[in-house]
């Protein structure tokens, strides 16, 4: 028997409103080689650098941030007892997961086809891949993936629209230019839906484009 549970209640969020702020902002990773590991994620992935720096006795701590993310990783010496290669399936959110994986590509990193699951977890094991993106292109169901020079492995994952709840109303922001732009895809996509059903056209557009990415990005019903 399986059990799959979304917490995304508006009454949940009430609920912790008086905790602390607690902002996720980095992950440490085991490499072997730091110099190797700076190259590959700075170089050759172009994420930015955010320090390199070193002390005496032979530490040394390399912090690096992929573009759009709130989150950034870290990696060094005498940073953490974990073997290299250890860190597994770590998440890169994005838009347009053709798009990220032809830009890995073209940076001349190997990364794997796009597949989605057949079945909750199948996106963890090699052999329960299914070739090709999520039916229909669902949100949260495609992805591909790559290692870095250590083995430590990465998981693209193509979300346009999130669960209700996990998205702030109040606050709307895309995390690039690309990401934004696909929204905007999405808005004037649906608003010739729109218009097509009204059978006629809206001068009212920038209201209405507004209003669909404000609630697609926070999971809300969309107008029609």
């Amino acid at each position: 028997m399986s059990k799959t549970e979304v917490r995304s209640s508006t009454a949940g969020a009430t609920a912790i409103a008086g905790n602390v702020d607690m902002n996720f902002e980095v992950v440490v990773i085991p490499v072997t080689d730091v110099q190797r590991a700076k190259e590959f994620y700075a170089d050759r992935l172009g994420w930015r650098l955010d320090a390199d720096v070193a002390a005496d006795g032979g530490f040394r701590l390399v912090q690096l941030t992929p573009p759009g993310s709130g989150c950034s990783i870290q990696f060094g010496t005498d940073l953490t007892p974990a073997a290299p290669g250890s860190a597994q399936s770590l998440y890169l959110v994005v838009a347009d997961i053709a798009a990220a994986r032809d830009d890995l590509i073209a940076r001349g990193i190997q990364v794997s086809e796009v597949f989605h699951e057949a079945a909750i977890g199948g996106r963890f094991h090699a052999d329960a891949r299914v070739p090709g993106p999520a039916p229909d292109h669902t949100s949260y169901g495609s992805f591909a993936a790559f290692t870095d020079p250590d083995g430590n492995s990465w998981l693209f994952q193509e979300i346009t629209t999130r669960l209700p709840g996990r998205v702030d109303a109040a606050t709307t922001a895309y995390a690039s230019a690309s990401d934004l732009a696909g929204a905007l895809r999405r808005a004037a996509a649906a608003h010739g839906e729109h218009e097509k059903r009204t059978g006629e056209a809206d001068a009212n557009w920038p209201d209405w484009y507004a209003e669909y990415m404000v609630r697609e990005r926070a999971g809300e019903e969309l107008p029609t």
